[in-house]
């Protein structure tokens, strides 16, 4: 039996299906080459291991797993044991923004005290990212705190971020203010999705000032809110700088 093809298997069970478990390998693998040795060791065995469509073990593929799974479960922390106690990998999951502009220059110097360190990145928003946390398939994440942490995770809370309104940049709009003070908000609202903590603040917010205005245009990262704003689609809101205010291409901020 090819104990490579077990470690394949042992991932799409835990993880609940190939592409979740091409995901979350410590090692690259493409999810067609996956697939392939997962089926080489169905063939082996001579039985149906799980169902795809939705993902669940059959009784064999149960069996198998909880076989495997002390052995593969305890692997990287005998690892770490062996090497003196001390961890050499970590996953980090943060949006896009904070991986590209922020966590390089952290990184480099922490690289300086653990020049063996391998470093996981994931790229989501608070939602994904906080369910990863609990799934204990991320160490880290940075993200927007909305309300307590999850349950079986600690926060530490790094800055306050305001939110802003980002407007396009002829726009005769001066502050929220005014947008406040009207009788209807007839604007596009651009926001992220609805579950995540910048939406809801500031729904939160604007049910305190009695005012009703709701996401038209829902986009899935901060850079697509900048860009549909700039090119003239609506009013987007994102969380700020430390003045809070935010300065982009072709759009410009009303704090």
């Amino acid at each position: 039996m090819n104990i490579h093809y077990l470690e394949l298997f042992y991932y799409v069970a835990k993880h609940g299906g190939i592409s979740e478990a091409v995901r979350n390998m410590p090692y690259g693998i493409q999810q067609p080459a996956m697939s392939g040795q997962v089926i080489q060791l169905e063939e082996f065995l001579g039985v149906t291991l799980f169902h795809r469509r939705p993902f669940a073990l059959t009784p064999a593929g149960q069996e198998l797993y909880e076989f495997i799974k002390p052995f593969f479960d305890n692997l990287h922390p005998v690892a770490d044991k062996l090497r003196g106690g001390v961890a050499q990998s970590i996953r980090i999951g943060a949006s896009e923004i904070v991986l590209r502009d922020h966590l390089p220059g952290v990184l480099k110097g922490v690289r300086k005290s653990f020049p063996k360190l391998k470093v996981t990145l994931r790229e989501a928003y608070q939602p994904q990212l906080e369910s990863w946390l609990q799934k204990q398939e991320l160490d880290l994440a940075v993200t927007l705190l909305d309300g307590k942490p999850p349950s079986g995770t600690h926060a530490i809370p790094l800055f306050k971020l305001p939110l802003v309104l980002l407007i396009e940049k002829n726009s005769k709009l001066k502050s929220a203010q005014e947008l406040w003070e009207r009788d209807k908000i007839e604007e596009t609202l651009i926001s992220l999705p609805t579950n995540e903590s910048i939406y809801k603040c500031f729904q939160h917010g604007l049910s305190r000032l009695g005012v009703d205005w709701f996401t038209s245009i829902e986009v899935s990262t901060v850079d697509l809110v900048e860009a549909y704003v700039a090119n003239g689609y609506g009013i987007g809101v994102v969380g700020g700088g430390a003045q809070g205010e935010t300065q982009t291409g072709d759009s410009r901020s009303a704090a």
